[in-house]
């Protein structure tokens, strides 16, 4: 009886650095990366909206935007600020969600995060934003507020863009992986996270964050296939 008490024990141990260990991961490569870069927040979300509205980006409130993201990026906040007003009054719908998210971004940097997770939250529910832009303030919302939220919301919330092939696979898995954890669900962490360090379209570095993630849960998450083209005769 003493011996399964401390086997017991020593699962629930593991179990508890485990979860600390993702959530540091978490703190460590997800929020914070996400909060110091404007033009990273922007990145993906402007390159779809480019991608499906591509006549749109074309003209005056494309050089506009552009000229304010330079202006922001090079410190002159409140000029970069004055020069994205017009757009979000007059601007398309994409231009006036790409207005928020720049507005949200300007008040990561200020570590003024609740005021950042209002607007995300605002944009995530306007549906007359473009869906790319309602998404990923959807992933920034709940990133900022994962901490405060039951792991079951974020789940809910999360899991129909944490799916192989959509274009927020990666970061979306990353935080529903983490809710899965705090539930005490470690197999369907593994999996997910597994699925995400084979999928080629994420970026490598988050693709080797899921698989060594994956790893620490007990559940295989390397490529065979790939493994097998790299070591197959030149």
């Amino acid at each position: 009886m003493k011996a399964a008490q401390q086997d017991v024990f020593a699962r629930e141990v593991d179990d508890a650095m485990r979860e600390d260990q993702m959530r540091t991961a978490l703190r460590k490569y997800g929020v914070p990366a996400g909060a110091t870069v404007i033009a990273g927040l922007l990145g993906l979300a402007g390159y779809l909206w480019h991608n499906e509205h591509q006549q749109a980006l074309v003209g005056t409130q494309s050089e506009t935007f552009a000229q304010a993201l330079d202006q922001i990026e090079a410190g002159r906040i409140e000029t970069g600020k004055d020069t994205l007003a017009p757009l979000s009054k007059t601007g398309s719908s994409g231009y006036q969600a790409a207005v928020k998210l720049t507005d949200a971004g300007i008040l990561l940097q200020q570590r003024k995060d609740e005021a950042a997770a209002q607007i995300f939250a605002s944009l995530a529910a306007d549906s007359s934003a473009p869906k790319p832009f309602r998404d990923l303030a959807t992933i920034r919302e709940i990133a900022i507020k994962f901490d405060a939220l039951p792991p079951s919301q974020i789940i809910d919330r999360l899991r129909p863009l944490a799916v192989p092939g959509n274009p927020w696979f990666g970061s979306a898995g990353e935080l529903v992986a983490i809710a899965y954890l705090k539930q005490g669900k470690s197999s369907q962490a593994g999996t997910l996270l597994a699925a995400m360090a084979k999928d080629k379209t994420i970026s490598p570095s988050l693709r080797e964050r899921a698989r060594q993630l994956a790893s620490q849960l007990g559940v295989d998450a390397i490529d065979n296939a790939e493994i097998a083209r790299v070591s197959a005769p030149q």
